[in-house]
C-alpha cells in the first residue's frame, strides 16, 4: 500500500527545471479549467492577486488544447498553465506547442488524470493544491471520529425510526478509545495531528512510515492486522492504486471487534463492497461512508436503509467557500514562480506513480 504522503527517501534527480530562475518580465498564465472551476477557485480577491503578478490570457481550456484554434494559437506564449477541474490532457503534443511552459500549477487535488511523466522529463515543474483539499477532509474525519465514538449516527437513526429515545448508557464514548488510521497520507497525518487534543489512542499502519515518524504524529505504528484488531474506530486514508483496490477485504473486516466503526473518506474501491455490506447488514459493524463502490450507490443498495450506516455524498473534500483555499494556494505558487522562488507544494516525478 502506498500513500499520497511525501517520499520517505530522496527522489531521483529530475530534469533541470525551466523555472530555475525568474522569467524575464511577468509570466503569461493560461487558465486550463472549466468555467465553473474558474469562478469557484479564483474568487475576486484571489484573482486580483493573480492579475498583480501575471498576464492572464482571456481564454480557458475547456475540453481540449489543440483542437481549439483560440487556445492552440496562444500556447507558444504560455509560461504557466493554471489548471483545475475540467483540464484536458497535457499531452506531449501540447508541450511541443508550448515551448515556454515552465510550470503546471493545479488548483485542485490529483494531477494524475492529465499530467504525464513527459512533463517532468522536459523540466516542467508541477504543483498541486492537494494540501488545501486535504484540510477539509481531515476536519470532516475528526468530526466523524468524535461522533462515531458516541455512536451518534446509529443512535440518531434509531431515534428517528423508533420514535423513542434510545438509551446511550451502554454505548462507548471517546475517552480512551482507540482510533486506527489506515495510511499516512497527507490527510492521515493531518487527522493524527488533530487527534492530539483528544483523549484517544491513535494507531497508524503504513509500510512507508517509520516508528519514529508515527511517534512524531502522536501515533503508534502497527501492522495492518493489528490495526484492525485493536481499533474501535478505523478511518481509511490510503490512495486508490492497483495494489489498494479491495485492500480492506472480508478478512480484515472480520478482525474488527463487534460494534467497531469503519470510516471511509478515501475511495470506495479500497473497501470490498460486498464484505462491508455483509458486516453492516448483520449489524456487527457501523460505517460512515463519504465514498462508496459504486458511487453513487444503486437505488436498491441495502446500505441506504441501514441505521448503522451513515452516508454522505462525497462532500468531505473542499465544497462551497472551502474551494477558495485551492485558488489561494495555487496563486501563491504563481507568485513564487514570478519572484523566482522555489515552489512550496511541488510534486516530484517519483510521487506521480503513487499518489491518489
Amino acid at each position: 500500500m502506498r500513500t499520497d504522503s511525501e517520499p520517505s527517501s530522496p527522489a531521483p534527480t529530475a530534469a533541470p527545471s525551466r523555472a530555475a530562475s525568474p522569467a524575464a518580465g511577468r509570466p503569461t498564465v493560461l487558465l486550463a479549467m472549466n468555467e465553473s472551476s474558474r469562478d469557484r477557485v479564483l474568487v475576486p480577491a484571489v484573482r486580483k492577486r493573480l492579475d498583480l503578478v501575471a498576464d492572464v490570457l482571456p481564454i480557458r481550456a475547456d475540453g481540449t488544447f489543440l483542437d481549439e484554434p483560440a487556445i492552440s494559437g496562444v500556447l507558444a506564449d504560455v509560461d504557466i498553465l493554471l489548471t483545475g477541474w475540467g483540464c484536458p490532457q497535457i499531452t506531449p503534443e501540447v508541450l511541443d506547442a508550448a515551448p515556454r511552459l515552465r510550470a503546471i500549477v493545479h488548483a485542485a487535488g490529483s494531477v494524475k488524470g492529465f499530467v504525464t511523466p513527459v512533463a517532468f522529463d522536459r523540466g516542467i515543474q508541477v504543483t498541486s493544491a492537494v494540501v488545501a483539499n486535504a484540510l477539509p477532509v481531515a476536519e470532516y474525519t475528526v468530526a466523524t471520529i468524535v461522533l462515531s465514538g458516541k455512536r451518534a449516527f446509529r443512535l440518531g437513526a434509531e431515534y428517528k425510526l423508533s420514535r423513542h429515545r434510545p438509551d446511550p448508557s451502554h454505548l462507548p464514548g471517546n475517552y480512551g478509545t482507540t482510533v486506527g488510521l489506515l495510511g499516512a497520507s497527507r490527510i492521515g497525518r493531518m487527522v493524527a495531528e488533530r487527534l492530539r487534543g483528544f483523549d484517544v489512542d491513535v494507531l497508524i499502519s503504513d509500510p512507508y512510515l517509520t516508528a519514529a515518524e508515527a511517534s512524531e504524529l502522536g501515533a503508534e505504528l502497527v501492522s495492518l492486522d493489528d490495526l484492525f484488531r485493536r481499533s474501535d474506530v478505523l478511518s481509511v486514508h490510503a490512495p486508490l492504486l492497483p495494489e489498494t483496490v479491495g485492500l480492506v477485504d472480508a478478512r480484515l473486516l472480520g478482525l474488527l471487534r463487534d460494534g467497531s466503526v469503519l470510516i471511509n473518506t478515501a475511495r470506495g474501491k479500497i473497501v470490498d463492497a460486498a464484505a462491508l455490506e455483509a458486516e453492516c447488514v448483520a449489524g456487527r459493524l457501523d460505517a460512515v461512508l463519504d465514498v462508496t463502490d459504486p458511487e453513487p450507490l444503486l437505488p436498491d443498495s441495502r446500505l441506504l436503509d441501514l441505521p448503522n450506516v451513515f452516508l454522505t455524498p462525497h462532500l468531505a473534500g473542499a465544497v462551497g467557500n472551502e474551494v477558495a483555499r485551492l485558488g489561494e494556494l495555487a496563486v501563491g505558487e504563481v507568485e513564487r514562480l514570478a519572484a523566482g522562488l522555489p515552489l512550496q507544494h511541488a510534486i516530484s516525478p517519483a510521487e506521480l506513480g503513487r499518489i491518489a
